[in-house]
């Protein structure tokens, strides 16, 4: 195995400078790192290079896949209102296809003929990228550490880092997992696995308290073409840059934090703590905007899809006919999404303040209850009664199972 290459999946944490080691001593591998920068931060990237290279990669490639993923993963995500649970927005199970792109692209770009990962075999992540590799190229071999080492937990990780003087990010009295993007940033284990127990103020890092935010509402409007999001307060962003402001704008009132004790792929349950400031604002807009211009039925089965959308991305199903399918959907509902959602920001809640599209099926005429000649009130008598005309069939039905066979006869 001496000549042979794997490519693995750095990101210079505690789980992978341990697995670039491990993987040199178990199987004498040539290792070559890959960072996606995924809006993880610079103090995270920072030193990478020489991080990776010090502990035995042999090349380290430091990739940055920020646009791909806001315009290819986020916006498709947003437009099709996909939400997990009712609350998480999928922050960290929609950067996985993406990163799991770049790892083949750059796997067949230096021959190499594994990919490794540091997700746990309890987790969600493992299924993600391995479901990644296998559509886009399922020659690669795929090495799990966490389903294959003696090690049991992130305690024993630390101690061999420390036995093979490996610098980490963590101490053992601090091991809970972070992971950053630009779209969210979440947390997991260590205090957090007790449910009962409140997190800590001061781990907050997108997002202030909600009680600490301004005291005054900030007005925020947001465009869209097509449901594609494109000017905030009537000024163009790019894809990117729109997000990050949103970021801003709703880290500083303290929206986008939530406490989900969710359903994992594996089948058990896990406590995380999310803070996605911007996309929940975008989220709330979009979805504003949609029941402003949709018509009844196609909204109603659209959120229908949503449920299943988040589903295929939480599950790691990003590259299956299913997932394209639902997209040709998804791009036919949003053809008449255009407009604007003027909102106000407060104290980690979101108001809406006006809403503006030229496709909007609301019509004042039609909905006033004042006097009006576009609908003729007499008409919803009929409507009514044969709308509701198996209800009446099944009304007379009970009547009649209830009648003694003399009344019945009598009837």
């Amino acid at each position: 195995m001496a000549n042979e290459k794997v490519v693995l999946a750095y990101s210079g944490g505690l789980d992978t400078s341990v697995i670039v080691k491990w993987l040199q001593e178990k199987y004498g591998y040539e290792i070559v790192a890959v960072t996606a920068d995924v809006g993880q931060g610079d103090t995270e990237l920072e030193g990478l290079e020489e991080k990776a290279i010090k502990t035995g990669a042999s090349e380290i490639y430091v990739e940055d896949i920020r646009e791909e993923l806001v315009t290819d993963y986020i916006f498709p995500m947003v437009q099709s209102g996909a939400v997990y649970e009712g609350k998480y927005l999928l922050g960290t199970a929609i950067a996985r296809p993406v990163i799991g792109k770049k790892l083949v692209e750059i796997a067949e770009k230096v021959g190499a003929t594994v990919v490794a990962h540091g997700a746990t075999g309890k987790g969600n992540d493992q299924v993600r990228f391995e479901f990644a590799i296998k559509a886009l190229n399922p020659h690669l071999k795929i090495i799990a550490p966490w389903r294959e080492w003696d090690f049991k937990s992130r305690s024993d990780c630390i101690d061999y880092a420390c036995q093979k003087n490996i610098p980490i990010p963590v101490t053992a009295e601090k091991p809970y997992s972070i992971d950053r993007n630009l779209w969210h940033i979440s947390f997991e284990g260590g205090i957090l696995e007790d449910p009962a127990r409140e997190p800590d103020k001061d781990m907050f890092r997108l997002t202030c308290d909600p009680q600490d935010a301004p005291g005054e509402p900030e007005t925020l409007s947001i465009s869209f073409d097509q449901g594609l999001p494109y000017a905030l307060n009537g000024q163009k962003y790019e894809p990117l840059e729109l997000v990050l402001e949103l970021n801003r704008i709703g880290g500083r009132h303290g929206i986008g934090r939530i406490d989900l004790v969710e359903n994992r792929l594996l089948g058990m349950k896990s406590r995380g703590i999310y803070e996605t400031p911007g996309g929940t604002i975008l989220s709330f807009a979009h979805r504003e905007l949609e029941q402003y211009t949709l018509d009844r039925e196609t909204y109603h089965y659209k959120e229908t899809v949503a449920l299943k959308y988040a589903e295929l991305i939480y599950y790691g199903l990003w590259f299956t006919p299913l997932r394209e399918a639902l997209d040709g959907f998804i791009r036919t509902t949003q053809q008449t999404v255009t407009g604007t959602i003027d909102m106000k920001l407060y104290k980690g809640n979101i108001v809406v303040k006006g809403r503006t599209s030229p496709y909007t099926l609301y019509n004042p005429d039609m909905a006033t209850f004042e006097e009006d000649d576009l609908f003729d009130q007499k008409d919803a008598q009929g409507f009514i009664n044969l709308y509701g005309l198996p209800l009446t069939i099944r009304g007379l039905m009970n009547k009649k199972k209830a009648m003694s066979p003399q009344e019945v006869a009598k009837s």
